[in-house]
C-alpha cells in the first residue's frame, strides 16, 4: 500500500516518495497495481483538509481608540467600528494633554499604518482624524448625527469578521480633495484579503455619500434572497475640516470653505434668540409710550352728520313732589327679628325671678 502525506497547512493530499525498486519487485506489476487501487479507495472515505486560505500580504493594521472626555454615545461608536473592522486594534484613552504626534508613536508600538482618534472638545464636541502613520496624509472632520449599533432602528445583522463592499458616491472623483478622501477611506476601512480574524464572505455594504458639503457614512446588510438592503449601523455625518500633508499637522493640503465650527453655530442660536426677546421688548416699549402720549383730537367734520336725523323733542317734565321712599323689607325684617328677640329675653328672665321668689 502506498503511503500518503498531508501537507501542514492543510492542502491536497500528496503522496509520499516512491520506494527503490528492487530486482525481486520488477516481476510483481500485478500486485502493484492492486495495492494502487486498495490506496485510491482508502482517499475515496478520507475525509479531505481545510482549504489553503493564501498568503496574506496587504498588512493594513488600523489603531481605534479616543481621548478622555468622551461620553457613552462616542464609546459604542468606537467599539462597533471597531466589531466591524477585524483588522482593527484598540488602545488606552490618551491624555488631553498630550500632543497628537505623539499617536505616531503609539500606531509604531502597535505596528499600525492607519489610525482612527476621536477627540472629544467640551464634552459635547467630537472631531474625528483618520491618519496615515506616520508619512501622512491626515483629515480632521467633526463628527455629528451618531448613531450606534444597539439601537432599535437597526434591524440588520450580519457575520462578524466578514469583509464589506465599499460603495461611493460618484462625487468622489469629481474634485481632487474628495479623491484623496477616498483613497483614505478605502485603505482604512476595507479588509485585507486573508486576514486571521476575517470572514471570506461579503454580505454587508459601506456607503459613503456626499450630501450637504458632508459624507454620510451607512452600514446596510444584503439579504440573500432578493437583494435588498437593511441598515445594520452605526451611521454618522462627517463634515470635513482640514486636510493635512503630515499625520496629525504639517502643512494644510485642504480647508473647507463651508465648515462653521460648533463655538460660532451655538453662538448664531443665541443671537438669534436674544434678538427675538430683544424684539419682543422693544414691542412692548413702543406700546407704553404709545398709552402715554396725549390724545390727539380731530377737528369736527360737517360731513359726518349728513345722515344723522334729529329725534322728536320731549316736553320737560318738573316732579314738585318728593317721591316716597322705598320700602326695605330686608331691614323691617331685622328690625320684627331684634324686637322679638328683646321679648323673648324678657320673658325669660321675669319668668326665672318668679321661680326664684
Amino acid at each position: 500500500m502506498v503511503a500518503t502525506k498531508r501537507k501542514r497547512r492543510g492542502g491536497l493530499e500528496v503522496q509520499a516518495k516512491k520506494p527503490k525498486r528492487s530486482p525481486k519487485d520488477a516481476g510483481q506489476p500485478a500486485k502493484q497495481a492492486d495495492a494502487a487501487k486498495e490506496a485510491e479507495e482508502e482517499n475515496r472515505d478520507r475525509i479531505p483538509g481545510p482549504v489553503c486560505k493564501g498568503k496574506w500580504k496587504n498588512k493594513e493594521r488600523v489603531l481605534i481608540f479616543s481621548s478622555r472626555g468622551i461620553n457613552f454615545r462616542t464609546r459604542h461608536l468606537m467599539q462597533d467600528l471597531r466589531t466591524l473592522m477585524p483588522h482593527s486594534k484598540a488602545d488606552t484613552k490618551m491624555d488631553r494633554k498630550d500632543k497628537l504626534f505623539v499617536i505616531n508613536e503609539v500606531c509604531e508600538m502597535k505596528n499600525c499604518n492607519k489610525c482612527i482618534y476621536f477627540e472629544a472638545k467640551k464634552k459635547q464636541d467630537l472631531y474625528m482624524w483618520l491618519s496615515n502613520s506616520p508619512h501622512g496624509p491626515s483629515a480632521k472632520f467633526l463628527v455629528q448625527n451618531i448613531h450606534t449599533l444597539a439601537e432599535l432602528k437597526m434591524t440588520g445583522n450580519c457575520l462578524k469578521g466578514s469583509r464589506p463592499l465599499l460603495s461611493f458616491d460618484p462625487a468622489f472623483d469629481d474634485l481632487p480633495h474628495y479623491a484623496l478622501l477616498k483613497e483614505m477611506l478605502i485603505q482604512i476601512f476595507s479588509t485585507p484579503r486573508y486576514h486571521p480574524k476575517s470572514q471570506p464572505f461579503v454580505d454587508h455594504v459601506f456607503t459613503f455619500t456626499i450630501l450637504d458639503n458632508r459624507i454620510w457614512f451607512r452600514n446596510f446588510q444584503i439579504i440573500e434572497e432578493d437583494a435588498a438592503l437593511v441598515e445594520i449601523g452605526p451611521r454618522f455625518v462627517l463634515n470635513l475640516i482640514k486636510i493635512f500633508q503630515g499625520s496629525f499637522g504639517g502643512p494644510t493640503l485642504y480647508e473647507n470653505p463651508h465648515y462653521q465650527s460648533p463655538n460660532m453655530h451655538r453662538r448664531i442660536i443665541r443671537s438669534i434668540t436674544a434678538a427675538k426677546y430683544r424684539e419682543k421688548q422693544q414691542v412692548k416699549d413702543v406700546q407704553k409710550l404709545r398709552k402715554k402720549e396725549p390724545k390727539t383730537i380731530l377737528p369736527h367734520d360737517p360731513t359726518a352728520d349728513v345722515f344723522v336725523t334729529p329725534a322728536e323733542e320731549k316736553p320737560i317734565e318738573i316732579q314738585w313732589v318728593k317721591p316716597e321712599p322705598k320700602v326695605d323689607l330686608k331691614a323691617r325684617k331685622r328690625r320684627i327679628y331684634k324686637r322679638h328677640r328683646k321679648l323673648q329675653q324678657k320673658m325669660s328672665r321675669g319668668s326665672a325671678k318668679s321661680i326664684s321668689g
